[in-house]
């Protein structure tokens, strides 16, 4: 089983060594690339102003913030949430950074993110090998790969972590590995029983059928297509 917890956060500015506070963590579940339904999600109490900036971004109120808990009141259970996890965060420097700062404002408090956590992936990282001198902004990977559905009037760290679920499916083979495999489980036998028959059989060509110029032409632009959104060659076109 692979359990991965995609995580974002808001924050009250863009530096924590400034004194930058986090406002908001949310986080998914997605086990063995399907989304499992379970979530974490609370907003902060900062104990300091908010920058203009920020607030255009995530539109977020130290008014609105007021009452809410500050991340000693949550730390447990959100580390809870994510132990032993491989943590998917776009551009993880800033927000391990910021939640490890917060997690050393807290006397006794020695776990650091990496620690609680079987691997941080940043993909950002990925998107930048993937699309070398290109745009890949969590708003960029969103167009590129047509993720929809969702309201982004402002950004949230929950919503956020929605959709960066979504792109990093869809930017490392999205769900279609789990379809593949389901077939070859349920229908192997039938495929390989076919496929004797028709090399054994004696009118065996009769099976096959040759594609037309232009319907060659558009099977290799699809499987080039394929490739190019998922990274990973077709078997098909390795003779190419």
């Amino acid at each position: 089983m692979v359990r991965q917890v995609v995580l974002d956060t808001e924050t009250t500015g863009i530096d924590f060594k400034s004194g930058h506070r986090v406002i908001e963590i949310g986080c998914v579940e997605i086990i063995n690339r399907k989304f499992t339904g379970s979530e974490y999600q609370t907003y902060l109490n900062p104990d300091r102003d908010i920058d203009e900036g920020a607030a255009k971004v995530h539109g977020l109120t130290l008014d609105f913030l007021q009452d809410k808990p500050r991340f000693i009141d949550i730390v447990d259970e959100f580390l809870e949430f994510i132990k032993d996890s491989e943590l998917l965060i776009h551009n993880a420097e800033f927000d391990v950074g910021f939640l490890n700062n917060e997690l050393k404002l807290i006397p006794g408090k020695n776990s650091l993110i990496d620690q609680m956590t079987e691997k941080i992936v940043d993909t950002l990282q990925i998107a930048r090998e993937k699309h070398p001198g290109q745009r890949n902004s969590l708003d960029a990977l969103v167009q590129r790969y047509e993720v929809g559905g969702y309201d982004r009037e402002y950004h949230g760290a929950l919503l956020d972590s929605k959709i960066l679920g979504d792109v990093y499916l869809a930017m490392t083979g999205g769900q279609s590995n789990l379809l593949f495999e389901h077939k070859s489980k349920s229908s192997g036998t039938s495929q390989r029983e076919k496929k004797k028959k028709v090399t054994n059989g004696k009118n065996n060509n009769s099976l096959l059928t040759k594609l037309s110029e232009s319907e060659e032409k558009r099977n290799l632009e699809y499987l080039k297509k394929m490739q190019d959104e998922t990274g990973t060659k077709p078997i098909w076109l390795k003779n190419k």
